[in-house]
């Protein structure tokens, strides 16, 4: 329990004593004596908002990172007062508020300290800009870990650091360095083997700081706007980041085509570069297929236009390269550049949608078109405008996706690299300063761009990627983590990116693969193909001004590794849908670093490099060079040796050899991997068969799949397929259940299905209950069997 202690810190304003609490609905208002209200907000048994204001009123509740559409409910709330303080229950956390000075403790139900108030909320009164600096700050145990936070180019467990949240234009960044692109203000605790969440639902720059400046004291503050933020209670980290991303919001699914390899350099132009370049790909029988446009195929780096002397027939050349299976990204960039003659600058004009500096000029800065002016997206109706302007690139032209740049936003020549603090914004109706809007406004683009995309892509789906994004951006597009560089520690941080990005709410994320900036050797771009291809997002990109980035820049035992791991990329495409479908439903991020998939064993709390691909399949990258075998940990359970097949107990650190041509992959015991055809490109190929690499065990394990048209809507309406297997081992014994969901009927007929691990000699196989002949020479030789997908239970006997 916090004690009564006097508060005095740096001169800092604090609560003080509590006079009254009134109960309205799922809110209870406590206010002190000196004009501080506090709002408790219940939305859920095991979350609750806070929300605190100075001045005796609240502004407008309004945010931009949660999802409306997502319904609340509790199933029970009660408060009561007592001498000392007042308590909150529900049927998960009791929360203890101090009468005297507000500071808050959260329970579990057994009275287990989940987080409590240090100093609490205070703050301090900014006289340069006006309103509040808003502080908190609470107490840490020791042993406790921090993780999440998105995009950060340190350790997995932020225990000791201090970060901060700006979206900032950041080439070429380095390890640690702060800040970066993306602002995700949530982070995770775990202590005691119990998980919780606070997201600080704050767009002013913010801080967090995890027992960096005081042993065990975290805090997080912000330049400006409330202290606002929920708490989230798990006690699984699964059930944390489920309830964030819940309240966050979920992407819908994209089309399958987006989960494939991507290629993309700054920059392919004329068109016949492009050609040859997609030429090569086909011709090498490396799988790819999207081809990016960077900013050379505009017109003077004029947003919506093209160079027609690089590419004369746009429409024309996009249907070519559809007819070979690349889709067209295009980039387009938020500066709008000032020339009277540009029909998009002189709309915009006419509209008054252009920011404006305080004093009434419209913001002006210099990005690639020279001078331009930028839209202001926290406006709807600039909103709607820029929506409209994709029908030419999407509806007429057929590019198939777009791709958000320098949406920070990105001002060159400038010393803060961005807006002016004066510049203003609409915010929806709720009128502010660049301060406020400025880590949002890449992801008002993003969404305005995924508005118009998704209108003329229709009916097939959006693809939408952006450098920039705050909470709840993945509501409307990928990401990728920014301009890195061709080098060993960044192959070490996009690891790292990627797995705090999937339990930060944004699942569809992947790293330039081999690096924006400087040259990579040919085996670092292949030791980071090979991590790239187990990244939801999968992209080769570079600056190109060091030279070619594709895989035949390298020598021939690179390009045969590139195909090798692109190839089991488009075979586990069924896998990889499956667990993007997962995520959109659930909740469940893609990528899950080891203290997700096991917070119970503390030997997974500071591990970097291990992650878990979907539910089933883990995956170590090698990160150094000359390397031959790498230590790592394997978490607890049976693993199967992907390259091998051998088996191997976990729950150990352990040393696993392999290969150049390999990175340390392990299958669960007991999994169901679905696996399709080698494909050029998706959609390529017609098949009548559906690999299954069943992995044995004794025991029990559940696989799913899921899969539906590949694209379009029809999923929506139940036109889809969810299979559920559920596999039980025994000593001489496998059984095979096979549940069916959904109403859409795949084009295949059969299931191969590959038997791992099988540790009896087949001597009976029951399909439904009906025993069937089969070649025992055969089976045996060739370890697997193909059946027809209607089955329901199937059933292998041995000796």
């Amino acid at each position: 329990m916090i004690t009564n202690t006097a508060l005095e810190y740096k001169g800092d304003l604090y609560p003080s004593n509590i006079v009254s609490y009134t109960l309205e609905g799922d809110s209870v208002y406590f206010n002190t004596d000196n004009n501080v209200i506090l709002k408790v907000t219940v939305l859920r048994d095991s979350l609750i908002r806070f929300r605190f204001t100075t001045k005796g009123y609240f502004s407008n509740d309004f945010s931009y990172a949660i999802d409306k559409t997502q319904l609340h409910g509790y199933n029970f709330l009660s408060i009561t007062e007592e001498a000392d303080y007042y308590q909150i229950v529900t049927s998960k956390i009791k929360c203890v508020i101090q009468k005297a000075d507000m500071r808050k403790s959260i329970y579990d139900l057994a009275g287990n300290v989940l987080l409590e108030d240090e100093l609490g909320f205070h703050w301090e009164e900014s006289f340069e800009f006006g309103g509040n600096i808003v502080k908190m700050s609470k107490s840490s145990k020791d042993g406790e870990c921090f993780y999440g936070l998105g995009d950060k180019a340190t350790q997995m467990n932020l225990k000791g650091k201090r970060l901060e949240n700006f979206a900032t234009d950041q080439y070429a960044y380095q390890k640690d360095q702060e800040p970066l692109y993306k602002v995700v203000p949530f982070y995770i605790g775990l202590q005691n083997k119990q998980a919780y969440g606070i997201f600080f639902d704050n767009t002013f720059r913010t801080f967090f700081d995890f027992c960096h400046e005081r042993r065990n004291v975290t805090s997080f503050w912000a330049e400006g706007g409330e202290m606002n933020y929920y708490f989230f209670y798990g006690p699984q980290m699964q059930d944390v980041v489920a309830t964030y991303t819940d309240l966050t919001g979920k992407p819908e699914l994209p089309p399958l085509w987006a989960l494939g390899y991507h290629q993309c350099k700054w920059s392919y132009f004329p068109e016949h570069n492009v050609k040859e370049v997609t030429a090569k790909f086909r011709a090498l029988k490396i799988p790819c297929d999207a081809i990016y446009l960077d900013i050379d195929y505009m017109d003077g780096f004029r947003c919506f236009t093209w160079n027609k002397e690089y590419f004369p027939d746009p429409k024309r050349m996009v249907a070519e390269l559809g007819q070979d299976g690349f889709k067209t990204v295009v980039i387009i960039d938020p500066g709008i550049k000032v020339d009277k003659e540009y029909s998009i600058y002189k709309e915009a004009l006419e509209k008054d949608y252009f920011c404006k500096r305080a004093d009434g000029p419209y913001m002006k800065g210099k990005v690639w078109p020279g001078e331009c002016n930028f839209p202001d997206y926290t406006n709807p109706e600039v909103r709607e405008w820029w929506a409209g302007l994709f029908k030419e690139l999407v509806a007429d032209i057929g590019v198939k996706g777009v791709w958000n740049d320098m949406n920070e936003p990105a001002v060159m020549e400038v010393p803060n690299k961005t807006f002016p603090n004066d510049v203003r914004h609409d915010y929806d109706g709720n009128p502010c300063s660049h301060r406020k809007a400025h880590n949002i406004y890449g992801t008002q683009m993003a969404r305005a761009t995924y508005h118009g995309v998704k209108r003329f892509a229709y009916p097939k789906r959006p693809f939408v990627i952006t450098r920039s994004a705050y909470a709840g951006a993945q509501r409307y597009t990928s990401s990728w983590t920014g301009d890195n560089v061709a080098s060993w520690e960044h192959l070490w941080i996009a690891n790292i990116q990627v797995q705090r990005m999937s339990i930060s709410g944004m699942g569809f994320t992947g790293s330039d693969i081999g690096g924006f900036a400087e040259q990579p050797t040919g085996e670092l771009y292949a030791r980071w193909i090979q991590l790239g291809v187990f990244h939801p997002f999968c992209r080769t990109h570079s600056s190109g001004d060091h030279g070619d980035q594709e895989p035949w820049a390298f020598d021939e035992e690179v390009i045969d590794i590139t195909r090798k791991f692109v190839n089991l990329r488009y075979q586990l495409l069924p896998y990889l849908y499956t667990i993007f479908y997962q995520y959109i439903e659930e909740g469940i991020p893609m990528l899950k670093p080891l203290v997700y998939f096991d917070q119970a064993d503390i030997q997974t709390h500071y591990r970097n490099d291990e992650f878990v691909f979907g539910n089933q399949i883990l995956v170590c990258p090698i990160l150094e060079p000359n390397a031959l075998g790498r230590r790592m940990y394997v978490p607890k359970g049976e693993w199967y040796n992907y390259w091998t097949n051998s088996r191997v107990k976990g729950g150990k650190e352990m040393w696993v050899d392999t290969h150049y041509d390999e990175i340390p992959v392990f299958v669960k015991a007991g999994a169901i991997i679905p696996k399709y055809p080698v494909q050029q490109y998706v959609g390529e190929l017609e098949f009548d068969e559906l690999t299954l690499d069943l992995y044995y065990k004794e025991g029990k394990e559940k696989s799913v799949v899921y899969e539906d048209a590949q694209d379009g809507y029809d999923y929506k309406k139940g036109r889809y397929s969810f299979l559920t297997f559920r596999l039980t081992g025994k000593t001489k014994e496998l059984n095979v259940q096979l549940h069916k969901e959904g109403k859409y009927d795949t084009a295949y007929s059969k299931y191969k299905i590959n038997l791992i691990g099988l540790p009896f000699k087949v001597t009976t196989i029951e399909i439904d209950n009906e025993k069937i002949t089969f070649d025992s020479a055969a089976l045996e030789k060739n370890s697997y069997l193909v059946v027809n997908k209607e089955f329901n239970i199937l059933h292998l006997v041995g000796e």
